[in-house]
């Protein structure tokens, strides 16, 4: 019995250990690095090239997307466009992580999955992502395959299924808009933790630094999905209310 509670205790203390350790990390390191999109650098070659195929077939998809229903409706560019801005301003609002000193910031890809569909929405968080990387130091170009993964398919396609399963089951537009934004959001979160949880962690103890990841950034990232819920509600209502065509996904050709 004592055994079995002194290995419990070593354990729990070997994963706060490594929460403190990730937590200095990111201290230490320069301010736009410790974003929730993953910097340059962090990921070693071999697995930011397999995150760069996984992801391409998705922004493909998109690009065929975007084709086909710009043939059905004039108005779909413009709209995606509109889109991909209002992804690329959500994205790059830092907000301070005082437990690490790192920061944390919402994604919009909930409301754009609603609006455009899952995988359109992968095109814009590549492109968004891409314009960070360049411009902004957010991000990365060698992590912009894991990051569109994390931000425009997880993230995406958590987003376009919370909200119509939502409806599918009468929560109603704005409770299920909400959960969109909300879960989108902490599936972007968890997607980023796992990638580089996957790729960092020694003698194959990934789950461990997953879970010390999560916990550094739960403290900002919980109450941050809320707000994007309220944040992806609210606009969807916004929308619904003044150009209610945007949201007739039928009459604009939606191609998941």
């Amino acid at each position: 019995m004592g055994t079995a509670i002194t290995m419990t205790e070593m354990k729990r203390k070997r994963f706060w250990m490594k929460v403190a350790l990730f937590a200095a990390l990111l201290a230490a390191w320069p301010t736009d690095a410790a974003a929730m999109h993953i910097t340059e650098g962090i990921l070693p070659a071999s697995w930011a090239g397999i995150w760069f195929v996984v992801a391409a077939p998705f922004v493909f998809l998109g690009l065929r997307n975007l084709r086909i229903r710009s043939a059905r409706s004039i108005h779909v560019k413009p709209l995606i466009g509109l889109t991909g801005a209002a992804v690329f301003v959500i994205s790059c609002m830092p907000i301070p992580v005082p437990v690490v000193g790192a920061t944390a910031h919402p994604c919009g890809v909930g409301l754009a999955a609603i609006l455009m569909g899952p995988t359109i929405t992968a095109l814009i968080a590549s492109v968004a992502l891409t314009l960070q990387a360049l411009f902004l130091a957010h991000g990365g170009l060698s992590t912009l395959g894991a990051n569109t993964m994390s931000m425009g398919v997880i993230g995406g396609f958590t987003g376009y299924a919370v909200f119509h399963m939502g409806k599918r089951l009468g929560a109603g537009t704005w409770a299920s808009a909400f959960a969109a934004g909300l879960i989108a959001d902490w599936a972007t979160y968890s997607g980023t933790a796992l990638f580089m949880s996957l790729a960092l962690a020694r003698d194959g103890e990934w789950f461990s630094m997953f879970l010390a990841i999560m916990a550094a950034f739960a403290p900002t990232q919980i109450p941050l999905g809320v707000l994007e819920g309220f944040i992806t509600a609210g606009a969807y209502r916004f929308i619904m209310r003044r150009r209610p065509e945007v949201a007739d996904v039928d009459r604009l050709g939606v191609v998941a």
